[in-house]
């Protein structure tokens, strides 16, 4: 069995911290290369992803919790093992209606998010 040292192949959550990033609203970004980025966000009841957009794909699988998601003018509203997919360009947004969190998968990566 191999050692249990780092590696940019195994990605231990609890290794990560969370960054805060809005009221209610936290991440850890999870994994990434040049080509793709896996993010964690966590939601609190009535903390809103507010509308927005970029030149990025994204799918986003909800892993618990409760969103009202818009997308593109269309609302849905999703839950535990629920997914969406932004096209690039696409004004996106969600409002937490019971708390949950999120996994995002973006392509390229978020740059913005390396701050």
């Amino acid at each position: 069995m191999k050692s249990f040292g780092t590696s940019k192949s195994f990605l231990i959550t609890k290794d990560k911290e969370w960054e805060t990033v809005g009221e209610g609203v936290k991440r850890k970004i999870m994994g990434y290369d040049d080509k793709i980025m896996l993010v964690h966000v966590s939601f609190e009841k009535g903390s809103i992803g507010p509308m927005h957009q970029h030149h990025h794909s994204q799918v986003t699988h909800v892993v618990a919790g409760v969103f009202d998601v818009t997308i593109d003018g269309e609302t849905q509203r999703l839950s535990t093992g629920d997914n969406f997919y932004i096209p690039t360009n696409v004004l996106h947004g969600a409002v937490c209606i019971e708390p949950g969190q999120l996994i995002d998968v973006f392509s390229p990566i978020r740059e913005d998010f390396m701050g």
